[in-house]
């Protein structure tokens, strides 16, 4: 299949437009050939890891993590990205990285990681700011029902478990055609009344230009009228970390025993907390920058990794901090990648990586 085709699939569930502003996310590497046939699936890309695609004969390797984080001012041999770039293009071996984004996106890992835990009652724990848009539209009364359509397709009008939300104001508008103009009502020259339909709906960041597009294609208008807004509201249906609760109340020293199995975690870093535990906040990969939220919504504990002593020590005044590692609050990335890509595309030949890429050792 292309390229194209297989990403558009990807980012339809885990839209680019999620990833946060630091983050590189997308496709790093292209293939002189953009036809694939196969790709390995990995948490990170290692030199041993490209070296894996390449004896599997995999056309592209799709990872978490990007290949390529801070800016490259040259590409030599002398570090494991240079390595690992000259290899792909050698081999035109294609990369692509779904890192924020599938953390962010439902389905993603925060929600894998809750489905691990067993949590019931999960939430968002950080919703997206400055994300949500209205989209104001007029519409000649007999044209309202196609043109709502289109935006509800498009995927606006989402709010909370609602959709094809909506409200509808009838009103009249004026307008006077030009010469140069082709107008589906009324005369060149003329002022022209028409009773018509003011359609409000709120559309996410992410689906605006579809939304837009849809309702234009759909409108019966030479120059649509229309507006959009950018909203102050929070976008709850994605974000970094989750929120959600035990099936019942265990205890701190349970609890520990229970993450450790879930995650198959050699050990757990830990510092405060409750004798019991019921609320359980979460964010996968480096997220102690959001421990203070999650005392903020009475969490009893709060797990996440790369916490430094001092986040150990602020965080711990407030609530139980789990520290379970980057690599096991994140490797099982390339089994979510594997369901989502088998699902749609069962034919399209994919690997699991074999390798630990985890460059953290126990002694």
């Amino acid at each position: 299949m292309q390229i194209k085709e297989l990403i558009q699939h990807i980012e339809t569930s885990f839209p680019l437009k999620y990833q946060e502003s630091y983050d590189n996310s997308g496709l790093l590497i292209d293939r002189t050939n953009q036809e694939v046939n196969s790709a390995l699936l990995t948490l990170d890309i290692t030199p041993e890891v490209i070296d894996e695609a390449i004896s599997k004969k995999a056309d592209m390797v799709i990872s978490h993590h990007p290949l390529i984080f801070k800016p490259l001012k040259k590409i030599l041999n002398s570090s494991p990205t240079e390595i690992i770039i000259r290899k792909a293009l050698a081999h035109d071996i294609a990369i692509y990285s779904a890192h924020t984004n599938m953390d962010s996106a439902a389905g993603g890992t925060n929600d894998k990681l809750c489905e691990l835990l067993k949590l019931k009652n999960c939430k968002v724990l950080s919703t997206m700011e400055n994300f949500l848009y209205k989209v104001v539209v007029f519409v000649p009364l007999d044209h309202a029902e196609k043109v709502r359509s289109a935006l509800f397709e498009a995927g606006s009008g989402a709010i909370g478990d609602y959709d094809s939300c909506s409200y509808n104001t009838s009103g009249q508008g004026t307008f006077r055609a030009g010469d140069n103009t082709n107008p589906f009502v009324g005369k060149k020259g003329e002022l022209h009344f028409e009773n018509e339909i003011k359609i409000e709906t709120v559309v996410p960041k992410h689906l605006l230009s579809k939304s837009i597009n849809s309702m234009v294609n759909a409108h019966p208008y030479e120059e649509v009228a229309y507006d959009v807004f950018a909203m102050e509201n929070k976008y709850e249906a994605a974000g970094l970390g989750r929120i959600g609760e035990l099936p019942e109340t265990i205890s701190k020293e349970e609890f520990l025993t229970y993450v450790k199995d879930a995650l198959q975690a050699d050990h757990l870093r830990y510092a405060g907390g409750a004798e019991t535990i019921k609320k359980v906040a979460l964010c996968t990969g480096s997220g102690s920058s959001l421990a203070n939220l999650a005392a903020t919504k009475n969490a009893d504990v709060y797990i996440s990794a790369d916490f430094k002593y001092h986040e150990f020590q602020a965080a711990a005044e407030h609530l139980m901090v789990i520290d379970a590692g980057h690599y096991h609050t994140e490797k099982f990335a390339k089994d979510i990648f594997y369901n989502l890509i088998n699902e749609k595309f069962p034919k399209f030949a994919l690997y699991l990586s074999e390798l630990n890429t985890n460059p953290i050792n126990i002694h």
